[in-house]
């Protein structure tokens, strides 16, 4: 397994992970095989979306802002509930298949660590099978 350490520098944020992920593939000199995510934060998680165009991120965090409020009256005292739901709705962990030594993606697909609670040092797990 191996580990990514990120620092995220808002509250909430969507920093594009995808670069770092496939270095670990061609590291790995894995051709064939399935590339396992996992983040092992309870106010952060992982998705899979476009990223060849920034705006889909913030699009992304200001429509979770609205569906998840911050202040909304919820029963968890750390401040923080907001940001337990938003990673509940994203998910701790990805699958993505490896072929050819490369993260098997479709054309405008990239792997991105959601932040709902930082700024904050986050670390991120991979391991390929």
């Amino acid at each position: 397994m191996q580990k990514i350490s990120i620092r995220t520098s808002k509250r909430a944020e969507l920093i594009d992970i995808t670069g770092e992920i496939q270095d670990i593939v061609a590291k790995s000199n894995i051709k064939e095989g399935v590339c396992l995510v996992f983040c092992p934060h309870t106010t952060a998680g992982l998705t899979i979306n476009e990223n060849a165009d920034p705006s889909v991120r913030k699009d992304i965090t200001n429509a979770l802002n609205k569906l998840v409020p911050e202040n909304a009256g919820y029963a968890h005292s750390e401040g923080n509930a907001d940001s337990h739901i938003k990673s509940s709705l994203f998910g701790a962990s990805l699958t993505i298949f490896v072929r050819d030594g490369q993260l098997a993606f479709g054309t405008w697909q990239g792997i991105y660590f959601c932040e709902s609670d930082g700024p904050r040092l986050r670390e991120i797990w991979v391991k390929l099978i």
